[in-house]
């Protein structure tokens, strides 16, 4: 653990523990970007299904229902499309939400572990 003057400090229980947590932290905030990702396209298509649907001239039609099309009244696949936007905006909500926690525990492990170790660890992103 020796980097630049050769000053060596000792890692404690506590601190590995701190260190473990960071990278558990780092991997949720990875996934959790992921799933944003995610539920922003879906809420994408959700809102480009619902402008198709505005266009259309159709009373009836095709939408699907798990991997089966059915025949289903534009009124009823109106109704159900903003309920699916509802929940995708909730569940983006809710992600978004715990990202900034786990940005924020990652911020105080980072101030606690170079307040330590200083340049003898390396807690960024390359």
């Amino acid at each position: 653990m020796q980097q630049g003057e050769g000053s060596e400090t000792e890692v404690t229980w506590e601190d590995q523990q701190n260190i473990n947590k960071f990278g558990r932290l780092n991997n949720r905030f990875h996934e959790l970007e992921d799933e944003i990702k995610i539920a922003k396209e879906t809420n994408e298509n959700l809102e480009d299904a619902s402008n198709e649907l505005i266009l259309t001239d159709e009373e009836v039609v095709r939408f699907q229902i798990g991997e089966v099309f059915a025949h289903v009244p534009k009124e009823e696949v109106e109704s159900r499309i903003e309920q699916m936007k509802e929940v995708t905006s909730k569940n983006l909500e809710k992600l978004e939400e715990e990202r900034d926690t786990v940005l924020a525990q990652m911020a105080e492990l980072k101030k606690i572990l170079y307040g330590k170790f200083k340049d003898s660890i390396n807690l960024e992103e390359e």
